[in-house]
């Protein structure tokens, strides 16, 4: 088809070019977007008088009619076009006639574009906060159901003190909140418009750009056209902020896979969030963690990809930069698919209390506890980490848990303890004791929840 832009050639694209050239089969994803700024910009050109009213309305009334046609499946958009505003523009000029072709009044297609992905870009990060808010009030919910689910807290992936489950899933609220504050600090610093920036240097034409950006919800418009049209910050930043909740995504995975192996048993993942094995009648496999943390270096390869994408490209406008689009969709439909079900895979899990609670008490996680009584019975710490040392190797030569010793026993090794030591080691006294802000005791843990709420009930 002859191009709108093919006034200046003497004959048409190489068929191959052409397809090389074109950015229609991944750009129609944002039609909607398309038509919103068209009809900002047309509103716009009738306020300055550029367009008649009826010049105006019709040109409304036939961008309507195109939405509502592809959205009905009525009209299919076709590779036929070179890009989403090519087919949108035709198709108006098409169905209106003259009109239609003073669309275009005032615009470049590289402010155009830049337009739609700052008004999809904004839509998706609104759905994706949706999704992490979904996750923390899931996270809240785990968290005031289990402040008195004991289980052991990790370093090195070696048990280390006790904690709660409450304790260990605050974490990861802690994390998902950070990644929703990174998504509103996009959107408000990403929030300005370029319409009206031209191809790179503006237009003769008396445009209210403030017009349109208030009619975009956009807080103003932006500064510098040659900036405007050659801007993929926003997108860079994006992809970065969605790199780090794919890695928060994945750390949260890499746990739910190995408390749900054969040796931890701390979980039971539903049946629908589960696959078996062809050939191992046994096995119950966690699929959807491992996918999770597979897809992780997808979103990371997208956040290379652009940035290689930026790096040496002069001012102003430059056709790498069509290369920014699949990167983002790709990364943005991958983390919402990741937090959906790895939210819900999360939301019918089943902990194992009891294994988590044993875990605990098996792997000497309340030894510091026993270090800091004789400490607060006149040992030096050097001292009490030596006699506490000890009595750990003897447990394991014994094959018994610190709780489990004797007094004659516990004499053995140093006649400082009495018999309050059972009362100091024990799993609940080691967690409830710790109630600075921050820290698993059951206080502790209550005052952060009602700190969440508040969040989750403002934001």
């Amino acid at each position: 088809m002859a191009q709108l832009w093919g006034g200046r050639f003497t004959k048409e694209t190489d068929k191959l070019v052409y397809q090389f050239n074109a950015s229609i089969s991944f750009d129609q994803k944002f039609y909607e977007q398309d038509i919103r700024g068209s009809k900002a910009h047309v509103k716009m050109l009738a306020k300055q008088k550029i367009l008649t009213k009826e010049e105006e309305q019709a040109i409304l009334d036939g961008l309507d009619g195109i939405a509502e046609d592809v959205k009905t499946g009525k009209l299919t958009i076709t590779e036929q076009y070179e890009d989403i505003h090519s087919f949108v523009e035709a198709v108006l000029i098409e169905r209106i006639g003259e009109p239609g072709k003073k669309l275009h009044t005032g615009r470049s297609r590289n402010d155009q574009v830049a337009l739609d992905m700052k008004l999809y870009t904004r839509d998706e990060i609104k759905e994706i906060d949706c999704l992490l808010k979904r996750m923390l009030e899931v996270l809240l919910r785990l968290m005031k159901e289990h402040i008195k689910t004991y289980m052991p807290g990790f370093t090195h992936l070696q048990k280390a003190q006790p904690i709660t489950l409450a304790h260990h899933l605050g974490a990861y609220f802690e994390m998902f909140k950070r990644d929703r504050g990174r998504m509103s600090d996009i959107y408000e610093r990403m929030n300005y418009c370029p319409l009206g920036s031209g191809a790179l240097a503006g237009t003769t034409y008396p445009l209210d750009r403030t017009y349109t950006a208030e009619l975009l919800e956009f807080a103003g418009p932006t500064l510098n056209s040659m900036d405007s049209v050659s801007d993929r910050d926003y997108l860079i930043e994006l992809l970065s902020a969605l790199s780090t909740v794919m890695m928060h995504l994945s750390r949260f995975s890499e746990e739910v896979i190995i408390w749900n192996s054969n040796e931890y048993q701390f979980v039971e993942i539903d049946d629908a969030y589960s696959t078996g094995s062809s050939i191992m009648p046994q096995k119950k496999n966690p699929d959807i963690a491992e996918l999770v943390r597979g897809k992780t270096g997808r979103v990371y390869g997208a956040l290379t990809s652009l940035l290689t994408t930026m790096k040496g490209i002069p001012l102003a406008y430059n056709k790498d930069m069509q290369e920014d689009k699949e990167f983002v969709f790709d990364a943005i439909d991958t983390v919402k698919g990741c937090l959906s079900l790895f939210t819900g895979m999360l939301e019918t899990m089943k902990f194992q209390k009891d294994v988590m609670a044993d875990s605990a008490k098996n792997g000497f996680t309340n030894a510091t506890d026993a270090a800091d009584y004789l400490v607060n019975r006149g040992v030096p710490f050097r001292d009490a980490h030596g006699i506490i040392g000890r009595l750990v190797l003897y447990c394991i030569e014994e094959g018994k848990a610190i709780e489990e010793l004797g007094m004659s026993e516990f004499k053995e090794i140093s006649p400082v303890f009495e018999e309050d030591i059972y009362e100091a080691v024990s799993l609940e006294t080691c967690v409830d004791k710790r109630n600075t802000i921050g820290a698993p005791g059951e206080e502790a843990m209550e005052y952060v929840i009602k700190i969440e709420q508040e969040y989750l009930k403002k934001n």
